[in-house]
């Protein structure tokens, strides 16, 4: 039997972020439009039996199994509000880029990113910021944590250039990238800041640069092009005290203590990519790890071998100041329901 808690979501989060002391082990987990569309009522069943994994989810009408957001339709292209061209070839996934607006340096002369505080990357319709005013102060009040979406960062970059001309770029080096990558900061900076004005806990970026092995570019290139705008970002958020969560997928062991050195937060490092040893070495202690649990291992593994990495993790990384969190997402058509209670199971007995 776990004891009550006496702290709000919110409060817990917060502690365990700062290393104060929290009651529990923030989790989370997240659950693919594919598999909702698959096991229907038998995953809500399960998602309504741990109400403390899913404390935002309410039933809700069940024409939702059916409907594929747009980005998680097979077959079907799309354009962004970026301009760039999206196909997704495996329905409840999202898609890839195919097509680049900035695929030619010479369209930068014309090109105009989208006003960030009208909408988002994909939603047509404009923004509202006075509902989100209203959810923000609701959060709160019913003891949430607020957070605001500033977007993407770095994978922004290869969106707009194509993946193979912004390697190049971060070769040859031309005026253009430097350029293209303060137009990217002006941006961010704005929705930074009418995040701050709302009064977001944390503000969350997205920003994959990180491989299977290691960085997708040098750790000099990172720090000679990426790191400076990361440090003015993050900074402003940190003046305000707002936390900053990175999310950003892949092997970044190198330049963990230069995200620290930015004012990261949270960052989500991959356990597969990172591995639990490289984990504890450049996290623990340091910087709030939401450990990002094997998904690429998750369909071949057991409920055991599941439960069994939840609790390895848990015993390696937790501190009683905190800093631990757990993270985890089921995405193929491949996973079986009883992973997924077993994963819900084992974060209960573990986390809490």
């Amino acid at each position: 039997m776990t004891p009550t808690p006496t702290m709000t979501i919110r409060e817990n989060y917060l502690r365990a972020v700062e290393y104060h002391y929290p009651q529990w082990i923030p989790c989370q987990i997240s659950l693919a439009p594919i598999l909702w569309n698959i096991y229907r009522e038998d995953l809500e069943t399960i998602v309504l039996e741990h109400p403390r994994l899913f404390p935002d989810y309410t039933p809700a009408d069940r024409n939702f199994y059916d409907v594929m957001p747009l980005v998680h339709r097979a077959g079907e292209y799309y354009r962004d509000n970026w301009d760039c061209l999206w196909y997704t070839a495996q329905a409840g996934m999202e898609g890839q880029v195919v097509g680049h607006p900035l695929e030619r340096w010479e369209s930068l002369e014309t090109y105009r990113m989208p006003d960030p505080l009208v909408a988002d990357e994909r939603e047509r319709t404009p923004k509202n910021w006075e509902k989100a005013q209203r959810e923000f102060d609701e959060r709160k009040r019913q003891g949430k944590v607020a957070f605001g979406n500033a977007e993407r960062l770095f994978d922004r970059l290869y969106f707009l250039r194509g993946f193979e001309n912004l390697m190049m770029d971060f070769a040859e080096e031309p005026p253009e990238l430097e350029r293209l990558i303060g137009m990217l900061e002006d941006y961010e900076m704005r929705l930074v800041e009418k995040w701050l004005e709302l009064g977001a806990d944390v503000i969350g970026f997205h920003t994959d640069f990180g491989a299977q092995t290691g960085l997708m570019i040098s750790p000099r290139s990172f720090r000679k092009y990426i790191k400076p705008m990361f440090m003015r970002l993050f900074q402003r958020c940190r003046q305000e005290g707002a936390r900053v969560l990175l999310s950003s997928d892949g092997r970044l062991l190198e330049v963990v203590d230069d995200l620290i050195e930015c004012g990261v937060s949270v960052h989500d490092p991959q356990l597969r990519a990172n591995t639990l040893d490289g984990i504890v070495r450049a996290y623990k202690g340091k910087m709030f790890a939401m450990v990002d649990l094997d998904r690429q291992g998750f369909p071949f593994m057991s409920p055991q071998e599941i439960r069994q990495q939840v609790k390895e993790v848990v015993e390696a990384m937790a501190l009683p100041e905190g800093g631990l969190g757990l993270i985890a997402a089921f995405y193929g058509a491949d996973i079986t329901l009883d992973k997924v209670a077993a994963l819900c199971e084992a974060m209960e007995d573990y986390a809490f």
